[in-house]
């Protein structure tokens, strides 16, 4: 385990975003970023929850930005050294961002990004 305050974890999770392109950032939609402190249930590091781009039509509209949560808490305990936080944060940020883009864990597996 590896104890950082909320405070620099989410400086990890805003390195971790600008790691992204920005090709994609500009892309994404209707869409807030959290850092949450543990999750609805154990083992999970990061959640998606709201409607993928790809499942997104003519009829949405009124809805509530998706959510993406980055669990510090649950991250901090399967981590043995920062530099492993440090790589978590970014494959947990890169992996929930991909389901906003409507790629299923499935296909995230086969990338490698499990």
């Amino acid at each position: 385990m590896v104890e950082l305050t909320r405070g620099r974890f989410e400086e990890l999770v805003a390195e971790a975003l600008d790691t992204i392109p920005g090709e994609l950032t500009q892309l994404m939609d209707n869409v807030v970023i959290t850092v949450s402190e543990s999750p609805p249930e154990p083992g999970l590091l990061g959640l998606y929850e709201g409607v993928p781009l790809t499942e997104r039509g003519d009829g949405y509209y009124g809805f509530l930005p998706d959510r993406i949560s980055i669990y510090w808490r649950e991250i901090c305990a399967v981590c043995a050294t920062p530099d492993e936080v440090v790589e978590q944060v970014r494959i947990t940020v890169v992996h929930e961002i991909a389901h906003h883009f409507g790629i299923d864990d499935d296909r995230l597996h086969e990338l490698g990004w499990g």
